[in-house]
């Protein structure tokens, strides 16, 4: 009966929080892993998570960048461990998992933020399937192999939250993002039901679908370059509150209000966002007219 009135009780926690602001959070005393810590959105992340009496589990494949970050979090007073290893190494993620587990035991949170993305037509990606290969290598398969690791041991104690951190894009479906959409939208679909199953385990699921955020993410892009983004730090905010309050899903107006468009009149959507595709081309890079194209950008790595 208890879980049955988890939404309401994440409600009530909120207007808590609201009412008495110095109340303790409760990320206090708990274990917070997140990935792409190193920089960005899971940089800020895991500031806020530790100013709210958490240990953070910073987790990235550079090294010196994640002592910079561990040597912050404790200057602020916080609690941070590091852990170097690239998402795309199945063996590694393996290791990982079993490292925490053994110094850790069960982990409270898991913030699912590393990830790629890449923007490139379908008619420039005929010869590049790597390009999906490697969206669902870093944005799926990584994170899903990561959190069916760490699930086992939150479901055993009862307790464990989910973050993922998805797109909007999930909802806009927007042109040119195909290999980056859709191993999102993947993730995003792989949480909710991952959710569903360990629900009666307390083993909650939050999909946060950002929009543009400022990181080296959207750096390569031109058609961003004069576009309004988020803050990492502001990101970070919200996803700290999705950790304490354990909604299902974290959504924008423009996301929610295209998802609406796409269900109402979905041929007039595609046409909208066929003609605005058209008045936005590709890149040089991504065209193959540069010398030497970027890699896609990390979120954070």
């Amino acid at each position: 009966m208890t879980l049955l009135l988890q939404t309401p009780l994440a409600a009530l926690s909120r207007l808590h929080r609201t009412l008495r602001p110095s109340a303790p959070s409760p990320l206090l005393g708990a274990t917070v892993l997140i990935t792409g810590a190193s920089s960005g959105i899971g940089e800020h992340t895991a500031y806020a998570a530790a100013s709210r009496g958490a240990h953070v589990l910073l987790v990235a494949r550079r090294a010196e960048e994640l002592d910079r970050v561990r040597a912050e979090v404790e200057a602020r007073g916080g609690r941070a461990s590091t852990y170097t290893v690239d998402l795309t190494d199945g063996e590694g993620v393996d290791a990982l998992v079993a490292e925490v587990l053994a110094q850790h035991g069960a982990v409270d949170y898991l913030v699912n933020n590393a990830g790629r993305s890449i923007r490139r037509s379908l008619e420039l990606s005929y010869d590049r399937f790597h390009d999906f290969e490697r969206m669902m290598a870093v944005n799926f398969f990584g994170p899903v192999r990561l959190t069916m690791g760490l699930l086992p041991a939150m479901r055993e104690q009862k307790f464990g939250h989910v973050v993922n951190i998805v797109t909007w894009g999930n909802q806009i479906k927007a042109p040119k993002f195909a290999a980056y959409i859709a191993a999102k939208s993947a993730l995003d679909v792989f949480g909710r039901i991952m959710g569903r199953e360990a629900f009666f385990d307390n083993v909650t699921c939050t999909n946060v679908r950002v929009s543009l955020v400022a990181t080296d993410m959207i750096g390569p892009t031109d058609a961003y370059k004069n576009s309004r983004a988020e803050s990492p730090e502001h990101c970070a905010e919200r996803i700290v509150r999705a950790l304490e309050d354990r909604p299902i899903t974290v959504d924008g107006i423009v996301g929610s209000v295209s998802e609406v468009f796409n269900l109402v009149s979905p041929r007039l959507a595609d046409f909208v966002f066929a003609e605005m595709a058209r008045r936005v081309p590709d890149s040089a890079a991504a065209r193959g007219e540069v010398a030497a194209q970027r890699d896609p950008a990390p979120t954070a790595s």
